[in-house]
């Protein structure tokens, strides 16, 4: 139909491919759609990539036209990695069996209800505990908040928490974190435009150790779990997986996709993205309290007023309005997966009059949508009055697409808000989160880590008891 706008990112160094990759993410939806409209392509060496811009268009693709755009984009890294199995860099009828299954299976354990919220319960007192033996003085953050928030998959996936010391759960949270990193480093996203430097890149032997250090762990776990399984009742995803599998077995269904790779994979996948970004935006949050006491203030005197000293529960989410509106939109602001996961079209489409063929790479600039300016009164500031109405009601907005949408969007959702509302709420309640001694708020860096997800840059915070 009509050439759409081309913007080359190509025979760049390794430092400016990173530069790139930052700028991409940050102002494309700014400076390029202004220049190209809301939808345009790239070119990452050879490879032509189409972006979409703006909460309409990505909402067009997305939901309106979800079939169209709802395959993966695997990218080579990806699929060295998991050879198309799993969930998250899988496509076909192997994905979605895959996906149903665990979907089902979340819920069935308790994600979004009752059973996840008990489970979070139990993981708050182990994550203050962590927090109270800093005495008020300066540390980092990553660690604890990782490890409670992998606690909640853990729990969900393999039936049972970890301790905080335990070198097996550190070493696989630990490993999550660097592969984030590594994945979105420079001389990955070289990899993924030339292949062929594979053998000189040395991240990318770092990752395939990862890769293979998890496939060994979790093949550990679930043969642990297997010599206790009990058929008629499940404790976790693995066991349910391992259930599914010996029944095809026995009925001689040979064809199946529940074998040890899909296994292996899927919680690979389950665990890692229940990690990663549920522990990346709960760090958001406290890293913008500090840098806004005002705001803070005012999170903590809605607490105290409403909730006093006991235990908040999700049923005091509808009766927190300011408190959920700061972290939608630490989440909006934070936009820890700006490209969000790189798109497919499945077959050729014609998309507002451009056509676009069957397998061309799709990015939703989920940034554009959580900064789109025709959406958003203060796209670029932290503004909780974006999810508040005139009489200091909480709002739903359209445009908050933190949780991407359509066909791929993230299926553990409900799981992390009902975990960023009771981490959040509990540690306000019990902590008042400041800047390190000779630090101001202003010193406060908000610019975020490149990665496969954004990270805070490294920081410490004080987290002095309220009690």
């Amino acid at each position: 139909m009509y050439e759409m706008s081309s913007y080359v990112f190509s025979h760049r160094s390794l430092r400016d491919i990173t530069e790139s990759m930052v700028y991409f993410m940050y102002t494309l939806s700014v400076q390029l759609s202004k220049k190209y409209g809301s939808i345009f392509t790239v070119h990452f060496g050879p490879k032509k990539v189409v972006v979409l811009a703006g909460y309409k268009t990505v909402k067009q693709a997305l939901v309106n036209q979800a079939e169209d755009f709802g395959d993966r984009d695997i990218t080579p890294v990806f699929y060295d990695f998991n050879q198309g199995h799993g969930i998250l860099f899988a496509n076909g009828d192997s994905w979605k069996e895959m996906r149903r299954f665990a979907l089902t299976n979340l819920r069935n354990f308790g994600m979004g209800k009752k059973g996840s919220e008990e489970k979070i319960l139990e993981e708050i007192p182990y994550l203050i505990e962590v927090l109270e033996k800093h005495e008020g003085k300066a540390f980092d953050t990553a660690q604890p908040v990782l490890y409670a928030a992998s606690n909640i998959i853990s729990a969900i996936v393999y039936g049972s928490r970890f301790e905080y010391t335990d070198p097996l759960f550190t070493g696989m949270v630990n490993r999550t974190n660097e592969n984030v990193h590594l994945i979105g480093s420079a001389s990955i996203q070289m990899y993924n435009m030339f292949p062929w430097l594979g053998p000189w890149i040395n991240n990318l032997t770092h990752l395939k150790k990862n890769v293979a250090d998890m496939k060994m762990e979790v093949t550990e776990l679930a043969r642990g779990l297997k010599e206790t399984l009990n058929r008629h009742m499940c404790r976790g995803f693995v066991d349910s997986f391992l259930v599914r599998k010996q029944t095809l077995e026995e009925s001689d269904n040979m064809d199946s996709f529940y074998h040890d790779d899909n296994l292996v994979f899927s919680v690979g996948n389950l665990f890692g993205a229940g990690t990663d970004t549920t522990g990346t935006t709960l760090r958001w949050g406290l890293l913008l309290m500090a840098k806004y006491p005002h705001i803070q203030d005012q999170v903590q005197e809605e607490i105290s007023r409403v909730i006093g000293s006991r235990q908040t529960l999700v049923e005091d989410r509808k009766n927190l309005p300011y408190t959920d509106a700061v972290i939608h939109e630490t989440q909006r602001l934070a936009s820890i997966t700006p490209m969000a996961v790189p798109h497919t079209t499945s077959r050729d489409v014609t998309f507002q009059g451009y056509f676009i063929k069957k397998g061309t790479s799709v990015i939703p600039l989920l940034t554009s949508v959580l900064q789109d300016d025709s959406e958003w009164e203060s796209p670029h500031t932290f503004n909780p009055s974006h999810f508040l109405d005139e009489q200091g009601g909480f709002v739903k907005r359209d445009a908050f697409m933190a949780f991407s949408a359509g066909r791929r969007v993230c299926l553990g959702e409900g799981l992390a808000r009902m975990e960023l509302f009771l981490f959040f709420t509990s540690l306000l309640q019990r902590f008042r989160f400041s800047p390190p001694p000779g630090v101001t708020e202003d010193d406060l860096d908000l610019t975020p880590l490149p990665g496969f997800t954004l990270h805070p840059s490294p920081h410490q915070l004080c987290a002095v008891s309220r009690v």
